[in-house]
Protein backbone atom coordinates (compact mmCIF):
# COMPACT_ATOMS: atom_id res chain seq x y z
CA UNK A 1 0.00 0.00 0.00
CA UNK A 2 1.97 2.85 -1.14
CA UNK A 3 1.55 6.55 1.39
CA UNK A 4 -0.97 8.41 -0.32
CA UNK A 5 -3.43 4.99 0.28
CA UNK A 6 -2.37 4.87 3.87
CA UNK A 7 -3.16 8.43 4.66
CA UNK A 8 -6.33 7.94 3.32
CA UNK A 9 -7.23 4.93 5.12
CA UNK A 10 -5.81 6.15 8.34
CA UNK A 11 -8.49 9.37 8.00
CA UNK A 12 -11.01 7.39 7.21
CA UNK A 13 -10.80 5.39 10.12
CA UNK A 14 -10.33 8.41 12.15
CA UNK A 15 -13.41 9.86 10.81
CA UNK A 16 -15.16 6.35 11.33
CA UNK A 17 -14.33 6.64 15.40
CA UNK A 18 -15.18 10.47 15.83
CA UNK A 19 -18.49 9.67 14.18
CA UNK A 20 -19.18 7.07 16.51
CA UNK A 21 -17.88 8.39 19.43
CA UNK A 22 -20.60 11.47 18.75
CA UNK A 23 -23.24 9.32 17.97
CA UNK A 24 -22.89 7.63 21.57
CA UNK A 25 -22.48 10.94 23.01
CA UNK A 26 -25.92 12.09 21.29
CA UNK A 27 -27.79 9.01 22.87
CA UNK A 28 -26.48 10.17 26.12
CA UNK A 29 -27.78 13.13 25.90
CA UNK A 30 -31.29 11.74 24.37
CA UNK A 31 -31.16 9.71 26.91
CA UNK A 32 -30.66 12.16 29.96
CA UNK A 33 -33.38 14.77 28.24
CA UNK A 34 -36.07 12.68 27.85
CA UNK A 35 -35.69 9.32 29.78
CA UNK A 36 -37.51 9.10 33.75
CA UNK A 37 -34.96 5.67 34.53
CA UNK A 38 -31.71 6.81 32.37
CA UNK A 39 -29.04 4.55 34.00
CA UNK A 40 -31.35 1.70 33.01
CA UNK A 41 -31.97 2.78 29.64
CA UNK A 42 -27.81 3.49 28.83
CA UNK A 43 -27.20 -0.08 30.30
CA UNK A 44 -29.70 -1.60 28.06
CA UNK A 45 -28.67 0.57 25.01
CA UNK A 46 -24.90 0.33 25.65
CA UNK A 47 -24.07 -2.61 27.59
CA UNK A 48 -27.47 -4.47 26.99
CA UNK A 49 -26.20 -6.22 23.21
CA UNK A 50 -23.42 -7.70 24.91
CA UNK A 51 -25.22 -9.57 28.08
CA UNK A 52 -25.21 -12.64 25.82
CA UNK A 53 -24.04 -14.61 23.51
CA UNK A 54 -27.09 -14.76 21.58
CA UNK A 55 -27.00 -10.82 21.67
CA UNK A 56 -23.93 -10.76 20.03
CA UNK A 57 -25.15 -13.02 17.46
CA UNK A 58 -27.84 -10.77 16.99
CA UNK A 59 -25.34 -8.02 16.11
CA UNK A 60 -23.55 -9.79 13.35
CA UNK A 61 -27.20 -10.55 12.29
CA UNK A 62 -28.14 -7.45 11.62
CA UNK A 63 -25.00 -6.29 10.25
CA UNK A 64 -24.92 -9.51 7.49
CA UNK A 65 -27.76 -7.69 4.92
CA UNK A 66 -26.16 -4.16 5.56
CA UNK A 67 -22.56 -5.25 3.83
CA UNK A 68 -24.41 -6.16 0.66
CA UNK A 69 -26.39 -2.90 0.55
CA UNK A 70 -24.09 -0.90 1.56
CA UNK A 71 -21.49 -2.74 -1.47
CA UNK A 72 -23.96 -1.58 -4.25
CA UNK A 73 -24.42 2.47 -2.49
CA UNK A 74 -20.62 2.01 -2.94
CA UNK A 75 -20.25 1.19 -6.35
CA UNK A 76 -23.34 3.25 -7.46
CA UNK A 77 -22.17 6.55 -5.90
CA UNK A 78 -18.55 5.76 -7.09
CA UNK A 79 -19.73 5.86 -10.51
CA UNK A 80 -21.22 9.21 -10.06
CA UNK A 81 -24.81 7.79 -10.12
CA UNK A 82 -27.41 8.41 -7.74
CA UNK A 83 -29.77 5.08 -7.80
CA UNK A 84 -31.70 4.20 -4.87
CA UNK A 85 -32.31 0.46 -6.57
CA UNK A 86 -29.94 -1.15 -3.71
CA UNK A 87 -33.71 -1.60 -1.70
CA UNK A 88 -35.48 -2.91 -4.71
CA UNK A 89 -32.68 -5.40 -5.96
CA UNK A 90 -32.48 -6.38 -2.23
CA UNK A 91 -36.08 -7.21 -2.33
CA UNK A 92 -36.43 -8.55 -5.69
CA UNK A 93 -33.23 -10.36 -4.67
CA UNK A 94 -35.57 -12.58 -1.76
CA UNK A 95 -38.19 -13.44 -4.29
CA UNK A 96 -35.49 -15.23 -6.61
CA UNK A 97 -34.34 -17.07 -4.13
CA UNK A 98 -37.71 -18.12 -2.68
CA UNK A 99 -38.68 -19.29 -6.16
CA UNK A 100 -35.60 -21.70 -6.38
CA UNK A 101 -35.97 -22.57 -2.34
CA UNK A 102 -39.46 -23.61 -3.08
CA UNK A 103 -39.76 -25.17 -6.24
CA UNK A 104 -36.39 -26.71 -7.65
CA UNK A 105 -35.07 -29.56 -5.51
CA UNK A 106 -31.51 -29.61 -6.09
CA UNK A 107 -28.68 -31.37 -3.76
CA UNK A 108 -27.39 -29.14 -0.25
CA UNK A 109 -25.21 -26.87 -0.99
CA UNK A 110 -26.04 -26.56 -4.87
CA UNK A 111 -29.62 -25.86 -3.77
CA UNK A 112 -28.35 -22.72 -2.28
CA UNK A 113 -26.04 -21.63 -4.38
CA UNK A 114 -28.20 -21.21 -7.62
CA UNK A 115 -30.66 -19.64 -5.22
CA UNK A 116 -28.49 -17.43 -4.88
CA UNK A 117 -27.08 -16.62 -8.17
CA UNK A 118 -30.94 -16.68 -9.14
CA UNK A 119 -31.38 -13.79 -6.44
CA UNK A 120 -28.08 -11.50 -7.66
CA UNK A 121 -29.47 -12.41 -11.15
CA UNK A 122 -32.82 -10.64 -11.03
CA UNK A 123 -31.39 -7.92 -8.64
CA UNK A 124 -28.66 -7.25 -11.34
CA UNK A 125 -32.06 -7.12 -14.09
CA UNK A 126 -33.80 -4.67 -11.47
CA UNK A 127 -30.66 -2.53 -11.26
CA UNK A 128 -30.41 -2.33 -15.41
CA UNK A 129 -33.64 -0.46 -15.45
CA UNK A 130 -32.82 2.49 -14.33
CA UNK A 131 -29.49 2.60 -16.15
CA UNK A 132 -30.93 2.20 -18.98
CA UNK A 133 -33.54 4.75 -18.75
CA UNK A 134 -30.74 7.44 -18.15
CA UNK A 135 -28.39 6.10 -21.20
CA UNK A 136 -30.89 5.90 -23.13
CA UNK A 137 -33.30 8.98 -22.53
CA UNK A 138 -31.50 10.92 -19.69
CA UNK A 139 -34.18 9.64 -17.48
CA UNK A 140 -33.21 11.22 -13.69
CA UNK A 141 -31.88 7.48 -11.68
CA UNK A 142 -33.31 9.06 -8.22
CA UNK A 143 -36.92 9.22 -9.55
CA UNK A 144 -37.26 5.85 -11.81
CA UNK A 145 -35.46 4.10 -9.01
CA UNK A 146 -37.23 5.34 -6.14
CA UNK A 147 -40.49 4.60 -7.89
CA UNK A 148 -39.51 0.84 -8.83
CA UNK A 149 -38.24 0.30 -5.55
CA UNK A 150 -42.21 0.35 -4.86
CA UNK A 151 -43.50 -1.61 -7.85
CA UNK A 152 -40.76 -3.92 -7.06
CA UNK A 153 -42.19 -4.99 -3.35
CA UNK A 154 -45.80 -5.00 -4.11
CA UNK A 155 -44.76 -7.34 -6.92
CA UNK A 156 -42.70 -9.29 -4.62
CA UNK A 157 -45.54 -9.49 -2.36
CA UNK A 158 -48.28 -10.42 -4.91
CA UNK A 159 -46.19 -13.22 -6.39
CA UNK A 160 -45.99 -14.87 -2.98
CA UNK A 161 -49.91 -13.87 -2.20
CA UNK A 162 -51.03 -15.91 -5.68
CA UNK A 163 -48.52 -18.31 -6.68
CA UNK A 164 -46.43 -19.26 -3.45
CA UNK A 165 -48.72 -18.57 -0.39
CA UNK A 166 -48.77 -21.23 2.60
CA UNK A 167 -52.27 -21.95 2.61
CA UNK A 168 -52.69 -23.14 5.74
CA UNK A 169 -50.90 -19.85 7.24
CA UNK A 170 -53.04 -17.08 8.97
CA UNK A 171 -50.53 -14.44 7.74
CA UNK A 172 -48.90 -13.90 4.67
CA UNK A 173 -46.07 -16.66 4.34
CA UNK A 174 -44.77 -18.24 1.77
CA UNK A 175 -44.50 -22.30 1.71
CA UNK A 176 -41.83 -23.50 2.99
CA UNK A 177 -38.12 -23.89 1.70
CA UNK A 178 -36.83 -27.32 1.10
CA UNK A 179 -34.12 -28.07 3.87
CA UNK A 180 -31.33 -28.26 1.18
CA UNK A 181 -32.00 -24.33 0.61
CA UNK A 182 -30.90 -22.96 3.69
CA UNK A 183 -27.46 -21.57 4.20
CA UNK A 184 -25.98 -23.04 6.85
CA UNK A 185 -25.47 -21.61 10.60
CA UNK A 186 -21.59 -21.06 11.41
CA UNK A 187 -21.62 -20.75 15.08
CA UNK A 188 -24.05 -22.65 17.32
CA UNK A 189 -26.10 -21.01 20.23
CA UNK A 190 -26.58 -17.82 17.17
CA UNK A 191 -28.20 -17.44 13.60
CA UNK A 192 -24.93 -16.47 11.97
CA UNK A 193 -25.27 -18.32 8.89
CA UNK A 194 -22.91 -18.36 6.02
CA UNK A 195 -24.24 -15.24 3.99
CA UNK A 196 -22.16 -13.43 5.71
CA UNK A 197 -19.16 -15.06 5.13
CA UNK A 198 -20.22 -14.43 1.70
CA UNK A 199 -20.83 -10.92 2.42
CA UNK A 200 -17.20 -10.55 3.70
CA UNK A 201 -15.49 -11.82 0.74
CA UNK A 202 -17.59 -9.42 -1.52
CA UNK A 203 -16.15 -6.78 0.99
CA UNK A 204 -12.75 -7.83 -0.60
CA UNK A 205 -13.74 -8.46 -4.31
CA UNK A 206 -15.62 -5.24 -4.28
CA UNK A 207 -11.97 -3.39 -3.20
CA UNK A 208 -9.88 -5.54 -5.58
CA UNK A 209 -12.37 -4.32 -8.53
CA UNK A 210 -12.23 -0.69 -7.06
CA UNK A 211 -8.61 -0.15 -6.80
CA UNK A 212 -6.42 -3.41 -8.54
CA UNK A 213 -8.61 -3.79 -11.85
CA UNK A 214 -8.67 -1.51 -14.93
CA UNK A 215 -12.47 -1.25 -14.91
CA UNK A 216 -12.22 0.21 -11.16
CA UNK A 217 -9.69 2.80 -12.04
CA UNK A 218 -12.41 4.07 -15.29
CA UNK A 219 -15.40 3.60 -12.32
CA UNK A 220 -13.25 6.25 -10.52
CA UNK A 221 -12.50 8.27 -12.85
CA UNK A 222 -16.03 8.94 -14.32
CA UNK A 223 -17.53 9.01 -11.07
CA UNK A 224 -14.53 12.17 -10.52
CA UNK A 225 -15.12 13.84 -13.53
CA UNK A 226 -17.55 12.36 -16.26
CA UNK A 227 -16.15 15.14 -18.94
CA UNK A 228 -12.66 14.17 -18.20
CA UNK A 229 -13.58 10.40 -18.86
CA UNK A 230 -15.72 10.97 -21.86
CA UNK A 231 -12.25 12.97 -23.01
CA UNK A 232 -9.76 10.36 -22.37
CA UNK A 233 -11.73 7.67 -24.27
CA UNK A 234 -13.60 5.96 -21.80
CA UNK A 235 -16.78 5.09 -22.31
CA UNK A 236 -18.80 6.86 -19.69
CA UNK A 237 -22.47 5.67 -19.83
CA UNK A 238 -21.21 2.07 -20.48
CA UNK A 239 -19.24 1.73 -16.74
CA UNK A 240 -22.14 3.67 -15.32
CA UNK A 241 -24.63 1.34 -16.51
CA UNK A 242 -22.22 -2.17 -16.01
CA UNK A 243 -21.66 -0.62 -12.05
CA UNK A 244 -25.25 -0.17 -11.63
CA UNK A 245 -25.80 -3.99 -13.39
CA UNK A 246 -23.05 -5.15 -10.61
CA UNK A 247 -24.42 -3.18 -7.59
CA UNK A 248 -27.84 -4.46 -8.45
CA UNK A 249 -26.54 -8.16 -8.22
CA UNK A 250 -24.38 -7.76 -4.77
CA UNK A 251 -27.66 -6.34 -3.25
CA UNK A 252 -29.87 -8.91 -4.82
CA UNK A 253 -27.56 -11.47 -3.26
CA UNK A 254 -27.67 -10.13 -0.16
CA UNK A 255 -31.54 -10.38 0.20
CA UNK A 256 -31.27 -14.15 -1.30
CA UNK A 257 -28.42 -14.65 1.22
CA UNK A 258 -30.74 -12.98 4.06
CA UNK A 259 -33.90 -14.62 3.65
CA UNK A 260 -32.20 -18.25 3.14
CA UNK A 261 -30.07 -17.82 6.20
CA UNK A 262 -32.52 -16.23 8.75
CA UNK A 263 -35.62 -17.74 7.44
CA UNK A 264 -37.45 -20.81 6.29
CA UNK A 265 -40.11 -19.18 4.78
CA UNK A 266 -41.06 -15.47 3.18
CA UNK A 267 -42.83 -13.58 5.39
CA UNK A 268 -41.94 -10.06 4.84
CA UNK A 269 -45.07 -7.81 4.15
CA UNK A 270 -43.11 -4.91 3.52
CA UNK A 271 -39.53 -3.77 2.54
CA UNK A 272 -37.68 -4.35 5.56
CA UNK A 273 -35.32 -0.78 4.82
CA UNK A 274 -32.11 -2.32 4.41
CA UNK A 275 -31.21 -0.82 1.20
CA UNK A 276 -31.67 2.73 2.97
CA UNK A 277 -29.74 2.03 6.11
CA UNK A 278 -26.93 0.31 3.44
CA UNK A 279 -26.72 4.42 2.59
CA UNK A 280 -26.05 5.16 5.76
CA UNK A 281 -23.11 2.12 6.35
CA UNK A 282 -21.45 3.22 2.88
CA UNK A 283 -21.32 6.81 4.13
CA UNK A 284 -20.20 5.47 7.66
CA UNK A 285 -17.22 3.42 5.94
CA UNK A 286 -16.49 6.54 3.58
CA UNK A 287 -17.07 4.47 0.72
CA UNK A 288 -13.97 1.89 1.51
CA UNK A 289 -15.35 -1.74 0.77
CA UNK A 290 -12.80 -2.61 3.66
CA UNK A 291 -14.76 -0.55 6.30
CA UNK A 292 -18.04 -1.85 5.46
CA UNK A 293 -17.68 -4.74 7.88
CA UNK A 294 -16.94 -2.86 10.76
CA UNK A 295 -19.65 0.07 9.85
CA UNK A 296 -22.12 -2.42 9.43
CA UNK A 297 -21.66 -4.42 12.69
CA UNK A 298 -21.57 -0.64 14.45
CA UNK A 299 -25.14 0.15 12.72
CA UNK A 300 -26.24 -3.83 13.63
CA UNK A 301 -24.93 -2.72 17.21
CA UNK A 302 -27.18 0.30 17.33
CA UNK A 303 -29.88 -1.56 16.10
CA UNK A 304 -29.78 -4.48 18.62
CA UNK A 305 -28.89 -1.64 21.49
CA UNK A 306 -32.42 0.25 20.59
CA UNK A 307 -34.56 -2.61 20.48
CA UNK A 308 -33.30 -3.97 23.95
CA UNK A 309 -33.66 -0.42 25.08
CA UNK A 310 -36.88 -0.03 23.60
CA UNK A 311 -38.53 -3.22 25.84
CA UNK A 312 -36.60 -2.35 28.98
CA UNK A 313 -36.99 1.36 29.44
CA UNK A 314 -39.52 4.30 28.18
CA UNK A 315 -36.84 5.20 25.24
CA UNK A 316 -38.08 4.57 21.66
CA UNK A 317 -36.04 2.45 19.47
CA UNK A 318 -36.71 5.46 16.50
CA UNK A 319 -33.64 6.86 18.62
CA UNK A 320 -30.91 5.37 15.87
CA UNK A 321 -32.90 6.94 13.46
CA UNK A 322 -32.01 10.39 14.57
CA UNK A 323 -28.00 8.73 15.19
CA UNK A 324 -28.35 7.78 11.71
CA UNK A 325 -29.23 11.37 10.35
CA UNK A 326 -26.27 12.80 12.36
CA UNK A 327 -23.69 10.13 11.28
CA UNK A 328 -25.07 11.22 7.45
CA UNK A 329 -24.35 15.13 8.41
CA UNK A 330 -20.72 14.34 9.79
CA UNK A 331 -19.74 11.86 7.29
CA UNK A 332 -20.32 14.46 4.95
CA UNK A 333 -18.43 17.54 6.41
CA UNK A 334 -15.20 16.73 4.25
CA UNK A 335 -13.55 19.60 6.77
CA UNK A 336 -13.42 17.08 9.31
CA UNK A 337 -9.63 16.34 9.77
CA UNK A 338 -8.80 17.96 6.18
CA UNK A 339 -6.05 19.81 8.33
CA UNK A 340 -4.95 17.04 9.47
CA UNK A 341 -4.72 15.18 6.32
CA UNK A 342 -2.94 17.30 4.20
CA UNK A 343 -0.33 17.93 6.98
CA UNK A 344 0.30 13.94 6.28
CA UNK A 345 0.34 13.90 3.10
CA UNK A 346 3.13 16.26 2.78
CA UNK A 347 5.52 15.02 5.07
CA UNK A 348 4.83 11.75 3.23
CA UNK A 349 5.93 13.62 0.22
CA UNK A 350 8.51 15.33 2.18
CA UNK A 351 10.04 12.12 3.32
CA UNK A 352 9.68 10.27 0.01
CA UNK A 353 11.99 13.25 -1.60
CA UNK A 354 14.55 13.14 0.97
CA UNK A 355 15.00 9.44 0.54
CA UNK A 356 15.10 9.57 -3.43
CA UNK A 357 18.16 12.28 -2.84
CA UNK A 358 19.63 10.29 -0.47
CA UNK A 359 19.84 7.16 -2.72
CA UNK A 360 20.91 9.28 -5.83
Amino acid sequence: MDSNKRIHLIVDIAKLMITILVSCGLVTAIVLGTSTEPMNAFFSFFIGPFTSFRRIGNIVEAAAPLMFTALAVILIFGAGQFSMIAEGAFFIGTLGAMMVATSVPLPTGIHSAVALLVAAAMGAAAALIPALLKMKWQVSEVVTSLMLNYIIQFFAIYMVSYYFREISSSSLASIAFLDTSLLPVIIGGTRIHGGILLGIVLCLFTYFLLFHTTFGMKLRIVGNNPRFANYSGIKVTQIMVVSQVIAGALAGAGGGAELLGMYNRFKWTSSPGYGWTGIAVALLARNNPLLVPLAALFMGYLNVGANIMARNSDVSSEVVKIIQGVMILMIAAEALLKKWKQRMIVEAAKAETGMKGAAK
